[in-house]
């Protein structure tokens, strides 16, 4: 069964939608957004300043009043090849002229087959199912959810924590918030809703210094042995911990936390 709404019918709903708005909110545009905007990580009483932007292009931010900014986040990390950039323009122009979107379940498309062929080529063997997620805090999300069923699975659902290190950031969802750092990640007011994991120390061994595995894995490997058998996963931010400071550590902490999953049967998120 399938029905359609003329083309008209939407300009006059768009009409009477905007004549309304217009009439309730008045103000002008950042004393509105100040009022009933409420962006991440600040008072929903008494806001932070915001900058408004009008137009994006490379590294730079342009202002509504002229000036121009440069993007050292990078969108939160999320613009890795800049603003306005021709080559995803005209992918997603493209791609706009196809679809914007279908569900996935029970449904695929060349754009998502495409996808996964290039991740399947880049991750090693033996990592070769992809499951898309609509942001990092969900893709944490998902990664939890999936070590828990996989121990179900197996016959061990006993394995309901995870280890985890000081220091880290994963996400804002309720899984991944009780894997960031307890004290230094933001999510103090959530304590006791949360569910409690287990933290060893931040990482003592900083990326391009010398590195001594008996000293540097010896905290992370003891709360390891005496936990694993209640542990679904390692969760870690491989190589550097960014929003917990930006802090580079050695690769073979990496390594070396690897081989103690392996030993253990414990999953390495």
């Amino acid at each position: 069964m399938s029905f359609s709404v003329p083309w008209r019918s939407y300009r006059t709903l768009s009409s009477l939608r905007t004549g309304l708005s217009r009439a309730r909110h008045s103000k002008p545009d950042l004393e509105f957004d100040r009022d009933h905007v409420w962006h991440p990580y600040t008072s929903v009483t008494n806001p932070l300043p915001v900058y408004h932007v009008q137009s994006a292009s490379g590294v730079r931010l342009k202002l509504s009043d002229g000036r121009e900014l440069i993007d050292g986040m990078s969108s939160w990390w999320a613009a890795v090849h800049g603003y306005n950039h021709p080559v995803l323009n005209a992918a997603v122009e493209a791609q706009l002229k196809k679809m914007s979107h279908v569900m996935f379940g029970g449904i695929t498309h060349d754009s998502a087959i495409e996808l996964a062929r290039l991740l399947v080529e880049l991750t090693p063997a033996g990592l070769e199912k992809v499951f898309f997620s609509d942001s990092g805090s969900v893709s944490v999300e998902v990664a939890m959810k999936m070590a828990l069923q996989y121990w179900v699975s197996l016959g061990h659902p006993g394995k309901t924590k995870f280890l985890t290190v000081r220091g880290g950031y994963h996400g804002d969802t309720c899984n991944a918030m009780s894997v960031c750092d307890p004290v230094t990640g933001m999510h103090t007011l959530f304590q006791g809703v949360l569910p409690l994991n287990l933290f060893a120390e931040t990482p003592g061994c900083p990326f391009g210094g010398p590195w001594d595995e008996a000293r540097h894995l010896a905290d992370f490997r003891q709360r390891l042995t005496e936990h694993h058998s209640t542990v679904a996963a390692v969760v870690l931010e491989p190589i550097v911990q960014g929003a917990g400071g930006m802090r580079f550590y050695h690769p073979e902490f990496l390594v070396g936390v690897r081989r103690l999953c392996d030993e253990m049967k414990v999953l390495l998120i």
